[in-house]
């Protein structure tokens, strides 16, 4: 979705992209979560030399997992690096074509540091046939994005495998190229939440609706409280959401425009961002004590979704 038209991707606008991953989120948190991650790590083909990202993208049953984490180094060696370490939570690991990391560069055995001191980091990109899986996703939820750990050892790549993400270095021309990695991350991410949010929310309605106050007998979908929690949650979720996406939308519209979008609009992206998950925390949370020992059951539907929602609110970037 996010890879270049000329690499043979799809390249479609990112507010349609977020749109469409809060759908796939709200059918399924593991496949919105897989296709969001690995979707976003095709992004980086706009990176890449060219050539090297049409091999990459014209792989059959492309798929990119990767991880941002700098837990492995890259050594200078001729024309290219040799890369060994490991990283963890590659959503969509074991499908994966190609893996996305990145690494400390290291000279003759020292790391590379850059004018302020600090270890030079370089993103690569390996095909998976230079990388093994390791087994180590055991989580409550988010079962079926497999996000394993993977490692390389001592593996070499040419230089061109080697990249930065950032706009004055992107090789495709289009708008999403220049869109800024951050507020990408922080609203892919963030739609992800609320689609699953709406699908507990959704769930939790029907899970209320046939339970009974235990004192009175009555209905506790009728109990004032209780309507005014499940009117809230939903409120809440779509004003955050609302606000969430013009952000986006206005963002989006400054980039296409060919203009560098504002520090504020940006940081204004990213708040508006952590704002939906926090709705969508405050909405799952609200309701489930009101589910019932249903809700509880690891084999019943709605279970699986508040595991998958607590797991995904674990990613690093979305703490409260």
């Amino acid at each position: 979705m996010l890879a270049p038209q000329a690499a043979g991707g799809m390249e479609l606008p990112l507010p349609e992209v977020v749109r469409l991953e809060e759908e796939v989120a709200a059918a399924d948190g593991s496949m919105g979560w897989v296709v969001t991650l690995c979707a976003g790590a095709g992004w980086f083909a706009g990176f890449l030399p060219p050539e090297l990202a049409r091999e990459v993208i014209g792989t059959r049953r492309v798929c990119l997992a990767g991880s941002g984490a700098p837990t492995g180094y890259a050594e200078r060696e001729g024309e290219g690096f040799r890369i060994t370490g490991r990283w963890d939570y590659a959503s969509g690991a074991p499908m994966a074509t190609h893996f996305t990391l990145n690494a400390v560069l290291r000279e003759n055995g020292r790391p590379l540091h850059d004018e302020n001191g600090m270890p030079r980091i370089r993103a690569f990109v390996v095909p998976a046939a230079q990388v093994s899986v390791v087994p180590t996703w055991h989580s409550i939820g988010m079962r079926a994005s497999a996000s394993h750990s993977y490692s390389i050892q001592g593996q070499w790549v040419p230089a061109t495998h080697a990249f930065t993400i950032d706009a004055a270095h992107a090789t495709a021309p289009g708008p999403l190229y220049r869109f800024p990695f951050y507020p990408l991350a922080y609203i892919t991410l963030a739609a992800n939440l609320a689609g699953m949010a709406r699908h507990f929310i959704a769930l939790a309605q029907d899970a209320i609706s046939r339970r009974k106050h235990a004192m009175s007998g009555q209905p506790l979908v009728e109990r004032p409280e209780v309507e005014r929690l499940l009117r809230e949650a939903g409120e809440g979720l779509v004003a955050a959401r609302a606000e969430a996406y013009a952000r986006l939308d206005a963002v989006w519209a400054q980039v296409v425009a060919g203009r560098e979008a504002p520090a504020d609009e940006i940081t204004a992206l990213q708040d508006a961002s952590l704002a939906m998950v926090a709705a969508a925390r405050g909405a799952v949370d609200g309701l489930y004590p009101y589910c019932g020992l249903y809700a509880a059951n690891v084999h019943s539907t709605i279970n699986r979704v508040w595991r998958d929602f607590h797991t995904a609110t674990q990613h690093s970037l979305l703490l409260p």
